[in-house]
């Protein structure tokens, strides 16, 4: 996978390519989770209403909602009779504590890692993983997300598999004093997840000043902040 195509792969908006008659060609990791949320075929006619008369490129500003994922519009794209490709632009779902983070700088990837291991030690579930290499170090209270995750990963230990994403939010910020922030998210992706344990796991985060998004999957939103 070359540069330009990690990129694509870890966008946070979806992106699906089909060949004429609906069949997907390729499609990103944030494409494969929108599908557990809508099919194929529906996504497919989406394309099509939306193309463009003409060969090329036609974004339209549209409102669309499929089970958690909320869109403030596509992109559509064709220069055959072949092949179309979407991409849906992700609005803005969360809000954040106001108050800038304190901590120390912190490898992200390692503090995941850490608790994935510590999860995974003699379990049956199978631990996936994708994490967008381009996010660096931050700084946020170490051991205040290891709380945080830890609990998440509870949440969903009954589960054969359970996957992890940590991936950028394209267009997404948050101010502090004046200056903006990029922000990135951790999402753990399950078939089940635990009610209880997803109400103690809402309370723990607000406890520590972190924002969770509790839907099909579970999602900790935090600001890029790198000095």
């Amino acid at each position: 996978m070359n540069f330009e195509q990690q990129w694509l792969e870890y966008d946070y908006n979806p992106f699906i390519v089909f060949n004429e008659n609906g069949k997907i060609i390729s499609a990103n990791s944030e494409a494969q989770f929108l599908l557990g949320a809508i099919t194929p075929s529906a996504l497919f006619e989406l394309a099509k209403v939306y193309a463009s008369v003409n060969f090329g490129f036609k974004t339209t500003f549209i409102e669309l909602v499929y089970g958690r994922y909320k869109f403030f519009g596509v992109t559509v794209g064709y220069k055959d009779e072949e092949q179309i490709g979407i991409k849906l632009y992700q609005a803005p779902s969360f809000k954040l504590n106001t108050h800038k983070p304190e901590g120390e700088l912190t490898n992200i990837f390692t503090i995941t890692d850490l608790c994935i291991a510590t999860h995974s030690i003699s379990s049956p579930i199978t631990y996936t993983k994708s994490y967008d290499p381009t996010i660096p170090e931050i700084i946020v209270n170490s051991n205040k997300l290891i709380k945080v995750l830890n609990k998440m990963y509870d949440c969903v230990e009954e589960n054969e598999t359970i996957d992890t994403k940590v991936f950028y939010r394209v267009g997404e910020h948050i101010k502090y004093d004046g200056k903006k922030y990029s922000i990135f998210s951790i999402s753990v992706n399950a078939k089940n997840i635990n009610t209880k344990q997803s109400t103690e796991l809402k309370a723990l985060a607000e406890n520590n000043n972190f924002y969770i998004e509790i839907s099909s999957s579970l999602t900790i939103n935090i600001p890029m902040i790198t000095a």
